[in-house]
């Protein structure tokens, strides 16, 4: 899922808690944990300036909503004039224009449907309507939907959300898919965008066509860094879409680690919406920490999960045939237990000609059409590995008190 996180919490939940799934499909067991840990470090959980608080909201009503934020959305850098639709009159659209880097890129929505049901939605604003419960509505992607519709016969099946078709509604067309959040009263949340890049090598192409100088684009990165833009773009007061799109990427963990945390929501619903210079391992590992609580029995759940996933990839079919830009991978956890991570997000996953394939574990050169998913999936193994040697150190001072 694509950044921003949106939610809403009712005030009390009731009713059947099992997570729904596709009764054809093979599904991951949730982890269910012996017992809690005897002490989980504080370390792990200490505020710091790497987990942002000052953009956290709290909702208890099953009808108010929160706005994450992230990184610009392609609209920002890929419209021709620098103007967007958050440029566009009226009170909503100056509010997005005082923001820097504070866009709708996607949302997630979280709505209490019934006394035992949350609904998730993940993508654009407005990309998502209601159906019936365990199933969610997407606006057709002819994409998508042909990926969606190629993985349920792929050995990935059990880690992607099940594919129900396409549906009409209103004279509109919609992929019906299975709601990951169906029967989970207080789930803990965390999106992370996989890859080396979140560019197609098309927006590169279009990109050098199109060579013009953005101001807009100099602005927003001057803003961020002053120092960012060389000595020729300083004079010319402008930056190209590609240089900005390049620049973007290793702002955060992105290029350096093969993904980066887009949003987290806590199991009180707390959002942190603010990872952009989330970056170095010790930054992540203490975003870890405190996601996870600390909870050994999660971190390894997690770490199981995680390692589950390398092992399909390695045996898909779709996978090596498929360039994946812009997917994510949705960490969910609830408090008594249950552990899951799911691939979601192939509106930009793009098929390679007959007979080519990816290695996925390779660094990106123009033309290669490398995406570095099997990099960022090596090293949130790695970092949770770590995470969990951390808390493992702390565990045995407790025992001693």
């Amino acid at each position: 899922m694509d950044g921003p996180w949106t939610s809403t919490r009712p005030a009390a939940t009731t009713g059947d808690e099992e997570a729904s799934g596709d009764a054809g499909a093979p599904r991951a067991a949730p982890l269910q944990p012996s017992s809690p840990p005897e002490h989980r470090g504080p370390d792990s959980r200490a505020p710091s300036e790497d987990w942002p608080t000052d953009d956290a909201r709290t909702s208890t009503s099953s009808t108010s909503s929160l706005n994450c934020s992230s990184p610009e959305s392609d609209e920002d850098v890929f419209s021709e004039d620098g103007q967007t639709s958050k440029e566009k009159p009226g009170k909503r659209g100056l509010l997005r224009k005082t923001k820097s880097w504070k866009t709708f890129f996607t949302v997630v929505h979280w709505t209490f449907r019934r006394s035992n049901s949350w609904v998730q939605l993940a993508g654009h604003e407005g990309n998502f309507r209601f159906s019936e419960a365990g199933h969610i509505l997407k606006r057709f992607s002819l994409n998508e939907s042909r990926c969606l519709q190629q993985l349920m016969s792929d050995v990935l099946r059990p880690y992607v959300p099940a594919y129900y078709g396409v549906e009409e509604r209103d004279s509109e067309q919609f992929i019906q898919m299975e709601d990951l959040l169906m029967g989970l009263s207080s789930p803990c949340i965390m999106d992370c965008k996989m890859g080396i890049r979140t560019y197609l090598e098309e927006e590169v192409t279009k990109s050098k066509q199109q060579s013009t100088f953005r101001k807009d684009l100099y602005q927003k990165m001057c803003k961020v860094d002053p120092k960012a833009p060389n000595e020729e773009e300083h004079r010319r007061g402008g930056v190209t879409k590609l240089r900005y799109m390049q620049w973007r990427e290793t702002m955060s963990s992105t290029a350096s680690l093969g993904f980066r945390i887009e949003g987290i929501t806590m199991e009180n619903g707390t959002v942190h919406r603010d990872f952009k210079h989330t970056k170095t391992r010790e930054q992540i590992i203490r975003t870890l920490g405190r996601f996870t609580d600390g909870c050994m029995e999660t971190l390894k759940g997690y770490w199981i999960r995680l390692q589950a996933i390398k092992e399909a990839l390695m045996q898909s079919q779709f996978f090596k045939s498929h360039e994946l830009i812009g997917s994510s991978l949705l960490f969910i956890h609830e408090q008594k237990g249950r552990v899951n991570i799911w691939m979601i997000d192939f509106g930009k996953t793009t098929g390679l000609p007959e007979g080519q394939s990816l290695r996925h574990d390779l660094a990106w050169v123009e033309g290669n059409r490398e995406d570095g998913y099997l990099l960022g999936l090596d090293n949130l193994l790695s970092l949770f590995s770590e995470t969990m040697a951390r808390q493992a150190a702390l565990t045995p001072a407790s025992g001693q008190d």
